[in-house]
């Protein structure tokens, strides 16, 4: 069991990992055996994230007998895509940022990157 106390966006995420793996929605209770299965976790601090996720239309539900069953609205990837540009839109110079971020990356990723970019064209 592990000692250290997670933040809440750490537990979104972990939430959103269970989701993302079992490929179907999920009571608040089958995911909390998944989460607590390694650490003590209120039931209680799942229903809450989930909660949260919902409210910020990361999640959608529908009742599933006297609970209500959760799944992701997008995937694991464009979650990632979206943070990206959450973080982007927080930077002054994006271009600056975006050259930064480019020539931080290992030589792969970066042709990778490049790849991804040849392919969408010249955008009007």
């Amino acid at each position: 069991m592990s000692g250290r106390k997670l933040r809440s966006g750490e537990l979104e995420n972990q939430v959103l990992e269970v989701l993302w793996a079992a490929g179907e929605p999920m009571t608040p209770g089958a995911v909390h055996e998944v989460v607590a299965a390694d650490r003590a976790l209120a039931y209680t601090t799942v229903m809450t994230i989930l909660t949260r996720l919902w409210e910020k239309d990361e999640l959608t539900r529908r009742k599933d007998g006297r609970a209500y069953a959760y799944e992701p609205v997008v995937g694991r990837d464009q979650r990632v895509a979206q943070r990206m540009r959450a973080v982007l839109g927080a930077a002054e110079d994006h271009t600056l940022a975006l050259n930064a971020f480019a020539d931080s990356l290992p030589d792969e990723q970066r042709a990778a990157l490049r790849k991804a970019l040849g392919s969408r064209g010249p955008q009007r």
